[in-house]
Protein backbone atom coordinates (compact mmCIF):
# COMPACT_ATOMS: atom_id res chain seq x y z
CA UNK A 1 0.00 0.00 0.00
CA UNK A 2 2.84 2.36 1.27
CA UNK A 3 4.92 1.57 -2.25
CA UNK A 4 1.36 1.97 -4.34
CA UNK A 5 0.89 5.82 -2.50
CA UNK A 6 4.67 6.70 -3.04
CA UNK A 7 4.35 5.77 -6.51
CA UNK A 8 1.10 7.78 -6.89
CA UNK A 9 2.79 10.46 -5.41
CA UNK A 10 5.74 10.44 -7.73
CA UNK A 11 3.28 10.63 -10.72
CA UNK A 12 1.48 13.48 -9.67
CA UNK A 13 4.79 15.18 -9.07
CA UNK A 14 5.56 14.51 -12.74
CA UNK A 15 2.19 15.65 -13.94
CA UNK A 16 1.47 18.52 -12.11
CA UNK A 17 3.72 20.22 -9.87
CA UNK A 18 3.86 24.15 -10.08
CA UNK A 19 7.03 25.89 -9.12
CA UNK A 20 5.11 28.22 -6.81
CA UNK A 21 4.97 25.04 -4.50
CA UNK A 22 8.68 24.77 -4.42
CA UNK A 23 9.29 28.51 -4.38
CA UNK A 24 6.95 28.31 -1.30
CA UNK A 25 9.36 25.24 -0.03
CA UNK A 26 12.04 27.28 0.02
CA UNK A 27 11.72 30.14 0.98
CA UNK A 28 11.98 33.92 -0.33
CA UNK A 29 14.79 36.28 0.84
CA UNK A 30 13.21 40.01 1.09
CA UNK A 31 15.55 41.30 -1.05
CA UNK A 32 14.44 38.92 -4.27
CA UNK A 33 10.94 39.60 -3.30
CA UNK A 34 11.72 43.31 -4.27
CA UNK A 35 13.41 42.30 -7.26
CA UNK A 36 10.63 39.97 -8.40
CA UNK A 37 8.20 42.97 -7.74
CA UNK A 38 10.47 45.43 -9.69
CA UNK A 39 10.64 42.67 -12.55
CA UNK A 40 6.65 42.36 -12.59
CA UNK A 41 6.18 45.93 -12.93
CA UNK A 42 8.56 46.36 -16.53
CA UNK A 43 6.98 43.44 -17.65
CA UNK A 44 3.59 44.67 -17.41
CA UNK A 45 4.77 47.87 -18.85
CA UNK A 46 5.97 46.09 -21.72
CA UNK A 47 3.05 43.93 -21.88
CA UNK A 48 0.34 46.91 -22.09
CA UNK A 49 1.01 47.66 -25.59
CA UNK A 50 1.35 44.47 -27.03
CA UNK A 51 -2.09 42.90 -25.21
CA UNK A 52 -4.11 45.83 -26.80
CA UNK A 53 -1.76 45.70 -30.33
CA UNK A 54 -2.45 41.39 -30.43
CA UNK A 55 -6.11 41.89 -29.54
CA UNK A 56 -7.02 44.50 -32.38
CA UNK A 57 -4.61 42.53 -34.91
CA UNK A 58 -6.76 39.18 -34.18
CA UNK A 59 -10.07 41.45 -34.75
CA UNK A 60 -11.94 41.59 -31.28
CA UNK A 61 -11.83 45.06 -29.20
CA UNK A 62 -8.44 45.79 -27.22
CA UNK A 63 -9.56 45.44 -23.87
CA UNK A 64 -10.40 41.62 -24.39
CA UNK A 65 -6.42 41.15 -24.75
CA UNK A 66 -5.96 43.24 -21.43
CA UNK A 67 -8.53 40.86 -19.95
CA UNK A 68 -6.18 37.99 -21.30
CA UNK A 69 -3.29 39.07 -20.03
CA UNK A 70 -4.43 39.82 -16.22
CA UNK A 71 -6.65 36.24 -16.05
CA UNK A 72 -4.45 34.24 -17.90
CA UNK A 73 -1.33 35.67 -16.89
CA UNK A 74 -1.90 35.41 -13.26
CA UNK A 75 -2.96 31.74 -13.59
CA UNK A 76 0.10 30.25 -16.07
CA UNK A 77 2.64 32.58 -13.71
CA UNK A 78 0.56 30.52 -10.22
CA UNK A 79 0.65 27.03 -11.55
CA UNK A 80 3.80 27.16 -14.76
CA UNK A 81 6.08 24.10 -14.54
CA UNK A 82 8.48 27.60 -15.37
CA UNK A 83 9.68 29.34 -12.78
CA UNK A 84 9.91 32.40 -14.96
CA UNK A 85 7.11 31.79 -17.16
CA UNK A 86 4.81 35.13 -18.30
CA UNK A 87 1.48 34.08 -20.14
CA UNK A 88 -0.87 36.51 -21.90
CA UNK A 89 -1.38 37.04 -25.76
CA UNK A 90 1.23 36.60 -28.33
CA UNK A 91 1.33 36.84 -32.58
CA UNK A 92 1.21 33.92 -33.36
CA UNK A 93 -2.65 33.79 -32.44
CA UNK A 94 -2.90 36.81 -34.66
CA UNK A 95 -3.74 34.27 -37.67
CA UNK A 96 -5.93 31.63 -35.90
CA UNK A 97 -7.96 33.81 -33.65
CA UNK A 98 -8.55 36.40 -36.82
CA UNK A 99 -9.80 33.68 -39.02
CA UNK A 100 -12.43 32.10 -36.14
CA UNK A 101 -13.64 35.74 -35.49
CA UNK A 102 -14.82 36.10 -39.18
CA UNK A 103 -16.47 33.18 -39.66
CA UNK A 104 -18.04 32.09 -35.87
CA UNK A 105 -18.10 35.40 -34.23
CA UNK A 106 -16.60 36.24 -30.53
CA UNK A 107 -19.21 33.29 -29.13
CA UNK A 108 -17.35 30.74 -31.73
CA UNK A 109 -13.54 32.16 -30.25
CA UNK A 110 -14.42 31.83 -26.46
CA UNK A 111 -15.96 28.55 -27.40
CA UNK A 112 -12.46 27.67 -29.13
CA UNK A 113 -10.49 28.67 -26.60
CA UNK A 114 -12.20 26.58 -23.86
CA UNK A 115 -12.21 23.59 -25.71
CA UNK A 116 -8.56 24.64 -26.31
CA UNK A 117 -7.97 24.91 -22.85
CA UNK A 118 -9.42 21.69 -21.86
CA UNK A 119 -7.25 20.05 -24.49
CA UNK A 120 -3.91 21.21 -23.02
CA UNK A 121 -5.12 20.23 -19.87
CA UNK A 122 -5.74 16.59 -21.36
CA UNK A 123 -2.17 16.90 -22.98
CA UNK A 124 -0.37 17.38 -19.27
CA UNK A 125 -2.64 15.05 -17.58
CA UNK A 126 -1.46 12.46 -20.58
CA UNK A 127 2.04 13.39 -19.75
CA UNK A 128 2.43 14.73 -23.47
CA UNK A 129 4.72 16.74 -22.54
CA UNK A 130 7.66 15.62 -23.73
CA UNK A 131 6.23 14.20 -26.89
CA UNK A 132 5.61 18.06 -28.27
CA UNK A 133 9.39 18.63 -28.09
CA UNK A 134 10.13 16.32 -31.40
CA UNK A 135 7.65 18.60 -33.54
CA UNK A 136 10.68 19.01 -36.29
CA UNK A 137 12.10 21.95 -35.88
CA UNK A 138 11.33 23.05 -39.99
CA UNK A 139 8.02 22.67 -39.18
CA UNK A 140 8.16 25.40 -35.94
CA UNK A 141 10.16 27.73 -38.00
CA UNK A 142 8.15 27.37 -41.24
CA UNK A 143 4.42 28.30 -39.55
CA UNK A 144 5.94 31.24 -37.40
CA UNK A 145 7.51 32.50 -39.98
CA UNK A 146 4.19 32.79 -42.14
CA UNK A 147 2.40 34.04 -38.64
CA UNK A 148 4.74 37.08 -39.25
CA UNK A 149 4.18 38.15 -42.77
CA UNK A 150 0.51 37.39 -41.71
CA UNK A 151 0.84 39.93 -38.91
CA UNK A 152 2.42 42.07 -41.38
CA UNK A 153 0.02 42.04 -43.75
CA UNK A 154 -2.85 42.65 -41.54
CA UNK A 155 -1.16 45.99 -40.13
CA UNK A 156 -0.99 47.79 -43.67
CA UNK A 157 -4.16 49.27 -43.50
CA UNK A 158 -3.12 50.89 -40.31
CA UNK A 159 0.58 51.58 -41.37
CA UNK A 160 -0.36 53.42 -44.25
CA UNK A 161 -3.68 55.08 -42.95
CA UNK A 162 -5.51 53.74 -45.84
CA UNK A 163 -9.43 54.25 -45.57
CA UNK A 164 -10.20 50.57 -46.43
CA UNK A 165 -13.58 49.94 -44.53
CA UNK A 166 -13.27 45.85 -44.31
CA UNK A 167 -9.95 44.22 -45.25
CA UNK A 168 -10.42 40.70 -46.78
CA UNK A 169 -9.10 37.79 -45.14
CA UNK A 170 -7.25 36.19 -47.76
CA UNK A 171 -3.70 37.02 -48.73
CA UNK A 172 -3.75 37.38 -52.09
CA UNK A 173 -6.65 39.34 -51.91
CA UNK A 174 -5.68 41.48 -48.84
CA UNK A 175 -2.73 42.62 -50.92
CA UNK A 176 -4.60 43.56 -54.31
CA UNK A 177 -6.70 45.75 -51.60
CA UNK A 178 -3.90 47.53 -50.46
CA UNK A 179 -2.65 47.94 -54.08
CA UNK A 180 -5.88 49.64 -55.41
CA UNK A 181 -5.72 52.22 -51.98
CA UNK A 182 -2.41 52.91 -52.33
CA UNK A 183 -3.04 56.17 -53.75
CA UNK A 184 -5.14 57.08 -50.51
CA UNK A 185 -2.14 56.44 -48.31
CA UNK A 186 -2.24 59.41 -45.15
CA UNK A 187 1.61 60.06 -44.88
CA UNK A 188 1.01 61.74 -41.10
CA UNK A 189 -0.24 57.52 -40.18
CA UNK A 190 2.60 56.28 -42.35
CA UNK A 191 4.85 58.81 -40.40
CA UNK A 192 3.96 57.63 -36.94
CA UNK A 193 4.30 53.83 -37.65
CA UNK A 194 7.68 54.41 -39.30
CA UNK A 195 9.12 56.25 -36.74
CA UNK A 196 7.19 53.88 -34.28
CA UNK A 197 9.14 50.97 -35.61
CA UNK A 198 12.33 52.48 -35.61
CA UNK A 199 12.24 53.32 -31.86
CA UNK A 200 10.96 50.10 -30.90
CA UNK A 201 14.07 49.16 -33.00
CA UNK A 202 17.22 51.42 -31.56
CA UNK A 203 16.15 51.97 -28.08
CA UNK A 204 17.45 48.58 -26.92
CA UNK A 205 20.40 50.32 -27.75
CA UNK A 206 19.65 52.88 -25.24
CA UNK A 207 18.05 51.01 -22.40
CA UNK A 208 17.17 47.36 -21.80
CA UNK A 209 14.64 48.29 -19.00
CA UNK A 210 12.06 50.33 -20.77
CA UNK A 211 10.09 49.54 -24.70
CA UNK A 212 10.79 50.93 -27.08
CA UNK A 213 6.85 50.53 -27.94
CA UNK A 214 6.27 51.80 -24.51
CA UNK A 215 8.66 55.39 -25.75
CA UNK A 216 6.39 55.73 -28.84
CA UNK A 217 3.08 55.46 -27.29
CA UNK A 218 4.52 58.17 -24.77
CA UNK A 219 5.59 60.51 -27.24
CA UNK A 220 2.87 60.11 -30.17
CA UNK A 221 -0.40 60.35 -28.14
CA UNK A 222 0.12 63.55 -26.84
CA UNK A 223 1.59 64.67 -30.10
CA UNK A 224 -1.91 63.44 -31.91
CA UNK A 225 -4.33 64.87 -29.19
CA UNK A 226 -1.91 68.09 -29.05
CA UNK A 227 -2.05 69.20 -32.82
CA UNK A 228 -5.31 66.85 -33.54
CA UNK A 229 -3.15 64.81 -36.53
CA UNK A 230 -5.92 62.96 -38.91
CA UNK A 231 -5.29 59.67 -37.66
CA UNK A 232 -7.56 57.06 -35.97
CA UNK A 233 -6.88 56.11 -32.55
CA UNK A 234 -8.15 53.16 -30.78
CA UNK A 235 -11.37 55.69 -29.47
CA UNK A 236 -12.54 56.66 -32.62
CA UNK A 237 -12.67 52.77 -33.97
CA UNK A 238 -13.29 50.89 -30.90
CA UNK A 239 -15.03 53.43 -28.28
CA UNK A 240 -13.52 53.37 -24.72
CA UNK A 241 -11.71 50.85 -23.32
CA UNK A 242 -14.04 49.09 -19.92
CA UNK A 243 -12.28 49.72 -16.79
CA UNK A 244 -13.29 46.93 -15.29
CA UNK A 245 -13.14 43.18 -15.72
CA UNK A 246 -16.23 42.06 -17.38
CA UNK A 247 -18.57 39.03 -15.42
CA UNK A 248 -17.67 35.53 -15.96
CA UNK A 249 -19.90 33.74 -18.39
CA UNK A 250 -20.37 30.91 -21.04
CA UNK A 251 -21.64 31.61 -24.22
CA UNK A 252 -24.87 28.99 -25.43
CA UNK A 253 -22.72 26.16 -27.40
CA UNK A 254 -24.29 23.84 -29.74
CA UNK A 255 -23.36 20.23 -30.67
CA UNK A 256 -22.92 21.71 -34.30
CA UNK A 257 -20.85 24.60 -33.03
CA UNK A 258 -18.48 21.92 -30.83
CA UNK A 259 -18.25 19.79 -33.88
CA UNK A 260 -16.72 22.76 -36.27
CA UNK A 261 -14.28 24.43 -33.80
CA UNK A 262 -12.75 21.24 -32.92
CA UNK A 263 -9.85 21.54 -35.46
CA UNK A 264 -9.20 25.44 -34.76
CA UNK A 265 -9.28 24.49 -31.33
CA UNK A 266 -6.73 21.71 -31.81
CA UNK A 267 -4.59 24.00 -34.29
CA UNK A 268 -4.63 26.75 -30.60
CA UNK A 269 -4.12 23.80 -28.18
CA UNK A 270 -1.18 22.82 -30.50
CA UNK A 271 0.16 26.49 -31.55
CA UNK A 272 -0.12 27.20 -27.54
CA UNK A 273 1.95 23.62 -26.31
CA UNK A 274 4.59 24.24 -28.86
CA UNK A 275 4.88 27.83 -28.04
CA UNK A 276 4.92 27.77 -24.04
CA UNK A 277 7.13 24.56 -23.92
CA UNK A 278 9.87 26.78 -26.32
CA UNK A 279 9.67 29.36 -24.35
CA UNK A 280 10.01 27.65 -21.12
CA UNK A 281 13.23 25.50 -23.09
CA UNK A 282 14.64 29.60 -23.87
CA UNK A 283 13.82 30.73 -20.28
CA UNK A 284 15.87 27.48 -18.89
CA UNK A 285 18.87 28.64 -21.00
CA UNK A 286 18.25 32.38 -19.61
CA UNK A 287 17.73 32.12 -16.09
CA UNK A 288 18.94 28.30 -15.28
CA UNK A 289 17.20 25.23 -13.70
CA UNK A 290 14.44 23.15 -15.67
CA UNK A 291 11.20 23.27 -16.53
CA UNK A 292 8.14 20.58 -15.62
CA UNK A 293 6.75 20.15 -19.40
CA UNK A 294 3.65 18.62 -18.29
CA UNK A 295 2.99 20.73 -15.26
CA UNK A 296 3.34 23.59 -18.03
CA UNK A 297 0.83 22.24 -20.94
CA UNK A 298 -2.29 22.08 -17.73
CA UNK A 299 -1.07 26.00 -16.41
CA UNK A 300 -1.40 26.83 -19.56
CA UNK A 301 -4.98 24.79 -20.65
CA UNK A 302 -6.28 26.31 -16.95
CA UNK A 303 -5.15 29.85 -18.26
CA UNK A 304 -6.99 29.58 -21.40
CA UNK A 305 -10.05 28.26 -20.04
CA UNK A 306 -10.21 31.08 -17.45
CA UNK A 307 -9.68 33.32 -20.18
CA UNK A 308 -12.18 31.99 -22.03
CA UNK A 309 -14.57 32.21 -19.32
CA UNK A 310 -13.81 36.32 -18.92
CA UNK A 311 -14.35 36.83 -22.35
CA UNK A 312 -10.49 36.61 -23.27
CA UNK A 313 -8.24 35.10 -26.47
CA UNK A 314 -5.79 32.15 -26.29
CA UNK A 315 -2.63 32.80 -24.37
CA UNK A 316 0.77 31.24 -24.72
CA UNK A 317 4.28 31.61 -23.25
CA UNK A 318 5.17 35.09 -24.34
CA UNK A 319 9.35 34.63 -25.28
CA UNK A 320 9.85 38.46 -25.24
CA UNK A 321 8.14 39.23 -21.98
CA UNK A 322 9.76 35.93 -20.71
CA UNK A 323 13.21 37.43 -21.60
CA UNK A 324 12.54 40.44 -20.64
CA UNK A 325 11.48 39.05 -16.99
CA UNK A 326 14.58 37.39 -16.19
CA UNK A 327 16.75 39.88 -17.95
CA UNK A 328 15.05 42.31 -15.08
CA UNK A 329 15.45 39.56 -12.14
CA UNK A 330 12.61 38.06 -11.73
CA UNK A 331 13.59 34.10 -11.01
CA UNK A 332 9.96 32.94 -9.23
CA UNK A 333 6.07 33.01 -10.25
CA UNK A 334 5.85 36.18 -8.18
CA UNK A 335 6.98 38.52 -11.05
CA UNK A 336 4.41 37.16 -13.38
CA UNK A 337 1.90 37.03 -10.91
CA UNK A 338 2.51 41.11 -10.48
CA UNK A 339 2.86 41.59 -14.13
CA UNK A 340 -0.79 40.69 -14.35
CA UNK A 341 -1.96 42.32 -11.42
CA UNK A 342 -0.34 45.85 -12.55
CA UNK A 343 -1.64 45.06 -16.04
CA UNK A 344 -5.30 44.66 -13.57
CA UNK A 345 -4.12 48.40 -12.08
CA UNK A 346 -3.83 50.20 -15.05
CA UNK A 347 -6.82 48.89 -17.25
CA UNK A 348 -9.16 49.78 -13.76
CA UNK A 349 -7.09 53.09 -13.49
CA UNK A 350 -5.40 54.66 -17.01
CA UNK A 351 -8.28 52.80 -19.34
CA UNK A 352 -9.34 56.27 -20.01
CA UNK A 353 -5.87 57.11 -21.39
CA UNK A 354 -5.22 53.64 -23.16
CA UNK A 355 -8.30 54.88 -25.79
CA UNK A 356 -6.20 57.50 -27.30
CA UNK A 357 -3.20 55.38 -28.30
CA UNK A 358 -3.11 55.99 -32.19
CA UNK A 359 -3.46 52.88 -34.30
CA UNK A 360 -0.34 53.35 -36.64
CA UNK A 361 1.70 53.64 -33.78
CA UNK A 362 0.26 49.92 -33.00
CA UNK A 363 0.92 48.93 -36.44
CA UNK A 364 4.98 50.27 -35.84
CA UNK A 365 4.65 47.88 -32.83
CA UNK A 366 3.44 44.94 -34.50
CA UNK A 367 5.70 45.27 -37.69
CA UNK A 368 8.39 45.40 -34.88
CA UNK A 369 7.15 42.11 -33.32
CA UNK A 370 6.92 40.30 -37.24
CA UNK A 371 10.46 41.20 -37.68
CA UNK A 372 11.37 39.54 -34.67
CA UNK A 373 8.96 36.64 -35.12
CA UNK A 374 9.82 35.81 -38.88
CA UNK A 375 13.32 34.11 -37.83
CA UNK A 376 14.50 34.48 -41.17
CA UNK A 377 17.88 33.22 -40.53
CA UNK A 378 17.09 30.31 -39.70
CA UNK A 379 14.35 30.10 -42.38
CA UNK A 380 17.45 31.17 -45.00
CA UNK A 381 19.56 28.39 -42.82
CA UNK A 382 16.94 25.58 -43.20
CA UNK A 383 17.06 26.06 -47.17
CA UNK A 384 20.48 24.98 -47.34
CA UNK A 385 20.26 21.99 -45.62
CA UNK A 386 18.66 18.45 -46.12
CA UNK A 387 15.96 18.26 -48.92
CA UNK A 388 13.45 16.62 -46.45
CA UNK A 389 13.37 19.89 -44.19
CA UNK A 390 12.93 22.08 -46.72
CA UNK A 391 9.98 20.76 -47.84
CA UNK A 392 8.54 20.72 -44.52
CA UNK A 393 9.87 24.07 -43.88
CA UNK A 394 8.30 25.08 -47.40
CA UNK A 395 5.16 23.44 -47.49
CA UNK A 396 4.54 25.00 -44.03
CA UNK A 397 4.83 28.55 -44.68
CA UNK A 398 3.03 28.43 -47.80
CA UNK A 399 0.23 26.33 -46.35
CA UNK A 400 0.25 29.17 -43.14
CA UNK A 401 -0.09 32.04 -45.93
CA UNK A 402 -2.46 31.14 -48.55
CA UNK A 403 -4.68 28.78 -46.42
CA UNK A 404 -4.94 28.61 -42.95
CA UNK A 405 -2.45 28.03 -39.55
CA UNK A 406 -4.54 24.26 -38.85
CA UNK A 407 -4.00 23.02 -42.04
CA UNK A 408 -0.23 23.78 -42.39
CA UNK A 409 -0.02 22.37 -38.61
CA UNK A 410 -1.56 19.43 -40.21
CA UNK A 411 -0.60 18.80 -43.25
CA UNK A 412 2.93 19.81 -42.24
CA UNK A 413 2.80 16.87 -39.09
CA UNK A 414 1.96 14.25 -41.75
CA UNK A 415 4.64 15.01 -44.17
CA UNK A 416 6.78 15.30 -41.64
CA UNK A 417 5.99 12.04 -40.62
CA UNK A 418 6.37 10.74 -44.04
CA UNK A 419 9.66 11.96 -44.45
CA UNK A 420 10.85 10.60 -40.96
CA UNK A 421 9.48 7.37 -42.05
CA UNK A 422 11.33 7.37 -45.80
CA UNK A 423 14.30 8.19 -44.02
CA UNK A 424 14.29 5.51 -41.36
CA UNK A 425 13.51 2.83 -44.10
CA UNK A 426 16.64 3.90 -46.33
CA UNK A 427 18.53 3.50 -43.01
CA UNK A 428 17.41 -0.14 -43.20
CA UNK A 429 19.05 -2.89 -45.07
CA UNK A 430 18.28 -6.29 -45.88
CA UNK A 431 21.15 -8.68 -47.93
CA UNK A 432 22.49 -11.94 -48.39
CA UNK A 433 25.65 -12.89 -47.33
CA UNK A 434 28.03 -14.68 -49.57
CA UNK A 435 31.00 -16.94 -48.96
CA UNK A 436 32.05 -16.16 -45.11
CA UNK A 437 30.43 -14.10 -41.91
CA UNK A 438 31.49 -13.04 -38.82
CA UNK A 439 32.25 -9.10 -38.63
CA UNK A 440 32.85 -7.99 -35.66
CA UNK A 441 30.11 -7.52 -33.36
CA UNK A 442 31.45 -6.68 -30.04
CA UNK A 443 35.31 -6.19 -28.84
CA UNK A 444 34.99 -7.99 -25.78
CA UNK A 445 33.73 -11.00 -27.66
CA UNK A 446 35.96 -13.70 -27.97
CA UNK A 447 35.02 -15.01 -31.57
CA UNK A 448 34.80 -11.45 -32.59
CA UNK A 449 37.93 -11.58 -35.14
CA UNK A 450 37.15 -14.69 -36.53
CA UNK A 451 35.49 -15.18 -40.10
CA UNK A 452 32.51 -18.15 -40.36
CA UNK A 453 32.61 -19.80 -44.02
CA UNK A 454 28.94 -20.98 -44.83
CA UNK A 455 28.72 -24.25 -45.07
CA UNK A 456 27.01 -25.29 -48.61
CA UNK A 457 22.92 -25.32 -48.22
CA UNK A 458 22.90 -22.89 -45.61
CA UNK A 459 22.01 -19.13 -46.43
CA UNK A 460 22.51 -15.67 -44.08
CA UNK A 461 20.63 -12.70 -44.56
CA UNK A 462 22.15 -9.79 -42.49
CA UNK A 463 18.78 -7.29 -41.74
CA UNK A 464 20.28 -3.87 -40.28
CA UNK A 465 17.60 -1.09 -38.65
CA UNK A 466 14.00 -1.39 -37.02
CA UNK A 467 12.34 -3.90 -39.17
CA UNK A 468 8.83 -1.68 -39.18
CA UNK A 469 6.11 -0.95 -41.82
CA UNK A 470 8.05 1.32 -43.84
CA UNK A 471 10.76 -1.35 -44.90
CA UNK A 472 8.19 -4.13 -45.26
CA UNK A 473 8.60 -4.01 -48.83
CA UNK A 474 12.23 -4.35 -48.43
CA UNK A 475 11.88 -7.40 -46.39
CA UNK A 476 9.83 -9.07 -48.95
CA UNK A 477 11.80 -8.37 -52.01
CA UNK A 478 14.90 -9.78 -50.09
CA UNK A 479 12.86 -12.95 -49.04
CA UNK A 480 11.73 -13.09 -52.72
CA UNK A 481 15.49 -14.33 -53.52
CA UNK A 482 15.69 -17.40 -51.55
CA UNK A 483 14.42 -19.34 -55.05
CA UNK A 484 16.44 -22.16 -54.42
CA UNK A 485 15.18 -22.93 -51.08
CA UNK A 486 18.42 -24.14 -48.62
CA UNK A 487 18.43 -26.14 -45.93
CA UNK A 488 19.10 -23.60 -43.06
CA UNK A 489 18.46 -20.15 -43.55
CA UNK A 490 19.91 -17.88 -40.83
CA UNK A 491 18.38 -14.51 -40.14
CA UNK A 492 21.19 -12.15 -38.56
CA UNK A 493 19.34 -9.78 -36.83
CA UNK A 494 21.74 -7.71 -34.26
CA UNK A 495 21.48 -4.72 -35.67
CA UNK A 496 17.72 -4.91 -35.76
CA UNK A 497 16.58 -2.78 -32.49
CA UNK A 498 12.83 -3.44 -32.68
CA UNK A 499 9.93 -4.67 -34.70
CA UNK A 500 6.36 -3.41 -35.46
CA UNK A 501 3.47 -5.81 -35.88
CA UNK A 502 3.94 -5.33 -39.95
CA UNK A 503 7.61 -6.79 -39.59
CA UNK A 504 6.06 -8.76 -37.42
CA UNK A 505 3.62 -10.36 -40.00
CA UNK A 506 5.96 -10.34 -42.56
CA UNK A 507 8.91 -12.28 -40.44
CA UNK A 508 5.90 -14.72 -39.20
CA UNK A 509 4.58 -15.58 -42.99
CA UNK A 510 8.13 -16.13 -44.48
CA UNK A 511 8.74 -18.51 -41.41
CA UNK A 512 5.93 -20.22 -42.43
CA UNK A 513 6.68 -20.61 -46.00
CA UNK A 514 10.14 -21.15 -45.17
CA UNK A 515 8.67 -24.08 -43.18
CA UNK A 516 6.29 -25.33 -45.40
CA UNK A 517 9.29 -25.64 -47.78
CA UNK A 518 11.24 -27.93 -45.04
CA UNK A 519 13.71 -24.80 -44.52
CA UNK A 520 14.76 -24.21 -40.93
CA UNK A 521 14.96 -20.85 -39.78
CA UNK A 522 18.02 -19.90 -37.16
CA UNK A 523 17.90 -16.17 -35.06
CA UNK A 524 20.99 -14.97 -34.85
CA UNK A 525 22.12 -11.74 -32.43
CA UNK A 526 18.32 -11.38 -31.44
CA UNK A 527 18.79 -8.18 -28.94
CA UNK A 528 17.17 -8.88 -25.82
CA UNK A 529 13.92 -6.31 -25.64
CA UNK A 530 13.51 -7.49 -29.51
CA UNK A 531 13.23 -11.21 -28.13
CA UNK A 532 10.59 -10.23 -25.66
CA UNK A 533 8.48 -9.19 -29.19
CA UNK A 534 9.48 -12.09 -30.80
CA UNK A 535 7.78 -14.14 -28.02
CA UNK A 536 5.02 -12.48 -27.15
CA UNK A 537 4.08 -12.73 -31.11
CA UNK A 538 4.72 -16.26 -31.06
CA UNK A 539 7.55 -16.55 -33.38
CA UNK A 540 10.15 -17.67 -30.96
CA UNK A 541 8.01 -20.82 -30.68
CA UNK A 542 7.60 -21.41 -34.53
CA UNK A 543 11.58 -21.26 -35.62
CA UNK A 544 11.96 -22.98 -31.80
CA UNK A 545 14.02 -21.89 -29.05
CA UNK A 546 17.16 -23.42 -29.47
CA UNK A 547 17.21 -21.90 -32.85
CA UNK A 548 17.43 -18.41 -31.09
CA UNK A 549 21.19 -17.94 -30.84
CA UNK A 550 23.06 -14.49 -29.55
CA UNK A 551 26.01 -15.01 -31.86
CA UNK A 552 26.59 -15.43 -35.72
CA UNK A 553 29.47 -18.64 -34.50
CA UNK A 554 26.18 -20.70 -32.80
CA UNK A 555 23.72 -19.89 -35.84
CA UNK A 556 26.62 -21.62 -38.13
CA UNK A 557 27.84 -24.29 -36.27
CA UNK A 558 24.06 -25.24 -35.34
CA UNK A 559 23.15 -24.90 -39.24
CA UNK A 560 26.32 -26.80 -40.21
CA UNK A 561 24.64 -29.73 -37.44
CA UNK A 562 21.78 -29.73 -39.28
CA UNK A 563 23.10 -29.79 -42.53
CA UNK A 564 25.30 -33.02 -41.77
CA UNK A 565 22.53 -34.43 -39.96
CA UNK A 566 20.56 -34.37 -43.78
Amino acid sequence: MIDRLKLFLRLREDTFNPKLLTLFKEGLSRQQLQQELIAGVIVAIVALPLAIAFAIASGVTPDKGLVTAVIAGFIIAALSGSRVQIGGPTGAFIPIVYGIVQQYGVDGLIVSTLMAGLLLVAMGLGRLGSVIKFIPHSLVVGFTTGIALIIFSSQVKDLLGLPIEKVPAEFVEKWQVYVQYLGQTNFWAAGIAIATATIAFAFPKISTKIPGALVAILIFTPLVQLFHLPVDTIQTRFGDIPTSLPVPALPHVTWTMLHELIRPAFTIAMLGAIESLLCAVVADSMAGGNHRSNTELIAQGLGNIGAALFGGIPATGAIARTATNIKNGGRTPIAGMTHAVVLLLIMLFAGAWAKLIPLSVLAGILVYVSYNMSEWRTFRSILRGQRADVMVLLTTFFLTVFFDLTVAIEIGMVLAAFLFIRRMAELGDIRPVEGRVGEMEEQSDADSMQFYPIPPDVQVFELNGPLFFGVAHKFKEAMRRVSKPPKVLILRMRFVPTIDETGIHNLREFVRNMQARNVRIILSGVAPMLHGELEEAGLIGMVGADNVVSHISQAVERARAYVEQG
